[in-house]
């Protein structure tokens, strides 16, 4: 945590990029500060946070924030937000090494969830949908209660999605 200078009041939680370097970092206040976060000024869509950390041949659990993906655990990727590029080096990565997906976003964004699990399901990846209800949010959960969430995913595929989406909207 920084107890002052220009991130005073915050804890900063380090991205390591493959190679080992430090290529971001979070900076996420404790305190009452009208900005939540102050991250470094460079785009987010050119990092995979913590890549130095992902084994591509396993699942891959796609969060909105830092403390949901500490909470989800191994393999666990915060997009920084709730929406993910089709140009961006983790959806990139995701497609190149054909890595199995699990949607863990927060609860007020399922819509762009299900639009993120149409467009990997284009690419014909393997995707899951994590339900976290009653909670907002993963950071929300123990860990124990995420892997029991995860374990009961719903595999979702070109198939399926559509009725899966109506069920959703008319009866969330």
């Amino acid at each position: 945590y920084c107890p002052s200078g220009e991130y005073a009041g915050r804890i900063i939680v380090p991205s390591f990029g493959e190679s080992g370097d430090c290529n971001y970092f979070i900076g996420r206040t404790y305190q009452n500060d009208w900005r939540k976060y102050m991250n470094p000024p460079t785009s987010k869509s050119k990092i995979i946070f913590n890549e130095l950390y992902i084994d591509w041949q396993e699942d891959l659990v796609l969060t909105e924030g830092i403390f949901d993906a500490i909470v989800s655990g191994k393999n666990s990727v915060p997009i920084l937000g709730s929406s993910l590029r089709e140009q961006s080096r983790l959806f990139k990565s995701i497609i190149r090494n054909d890595t199995p997906v699990y949607v863990a976003l927060d609860q007020d964004a399922e819509k762009k969830a299900l639009s993120l699990i149409k467009r990997l399901l284009k690419y014909g990846i393997e995707m899951h949908k994590v339900d976290i209800s009653p909670f907002n949010d993963v950071g929300e959960m123990t860990r124990e209660q995420f892997l029991e969430k995860k374990e009961k995913a719903k595999l979702l595929t070109t198939e399926n999605y559509l009725q899966y989406k109506l069920q959703n909207i008319f009866w969330g």
